[in-house]
């Protein structure tokens, strides 16, 4: 998120609450599976005048089942959740975002595209979603928040992910993206670089299983107190 060509002018950071930058919204469009998708666009907002190439390129990877529940994470104004949307018409997508300018506009993006299946919420992180599980998080995260956030969010992705949940992330190389695949591969069980293009390469990552409880031996005697019970006589 770097490029200034995906940015725009913005005096201010995209992930801020409030933005202070005058309004200048536009319309955008592009075309997805086959139908054109309509947007308005604002300053303050990341990508504010064209859709970004790195969230291009996850958009194109991004292949959820048709009842997928999706969480898009730090939203904007909405891009990948509204293709999301139209990907899994049988699921549910939420959008989240702390900055309300973005939220405002991804609010009006699901109207304007008649999505129904999705909904907006405002907040950081997984703020939003509680303790709510999804079967795809994707996202093209802040990256100028540093590293030690960008990973206590990365770290935090498992508990939000159901059995078959996948997370896809979306960076370049000037963004540290090599650096995040290789801790992905440390902690998860599977990563793969679904997509290239333009310096970006577009990860899924799959988190490992988590492990069944131990269960007791059916021979093995009873515990009383912390200590094993001796078995008993037949009388």
């Amino acid at each position: 998120m770097e490029d200034p060509a995906d940015l725009g002018e913005r005096p201010e950071h995209y992930f801020t609450e409030r933005p202070r930058s005058p309004s200048d919204r536009r319309e955008m469009r592009f075309v997805y599976r086959g139908g054109l998708l309509s947007f308005e666009v604002d300053r303050g907002v990341f990508a504010s005048t064209a859709l970004d190439r790195g969230t291009a390129l996850l958009i194109e990877a991004m292949d959820p089942p048709r009842d997928a529940r999706v969480l898009d994470l730090g939203c904007g104004w909405g891009a990948i959740g509204v293709a999301a949307a139209r990907a899994a018409p049988e699921g549910h997508v939420v959008l989240t975002d702390v900055n309300r300018r973005a939220t405002l506009l991804a609010r009006g993006n699901l109207r304007r595209n008649r999505i129904a299946n999705a909904e907006v919420r405002v907040g950081a992180g997984f703020g939003p979603v509680d303790r709510e599980r999804f079967d795809l998080i994707a996202t093209n995260p802040p990256y100028h928040v540093g590293r030690p956030m960008l990973l206590a969010l990365l770290g935090a992705v498992p508990e939000h992910l159901t059995e078959r949940g996948k997370l896809l992330l979306v960076g370049k190389g000037s963004q540290g993206i090599r650096f995040y695949q290789g801790w992905l591969e440390e902690r998860f069980s599977e990563v793969r670089v679904l997509a290239r293009g333009g310096g970006y390469r577009v990860l899924q990552a799959v988190p490992p299983a988590p492990h069944p409880p131990e269960r007791a031996r059916p021979d093995a005697p009873a515990r009383v107190g912390g200590a094993a019970a001796a078995p008993g006589r037949r009388g």
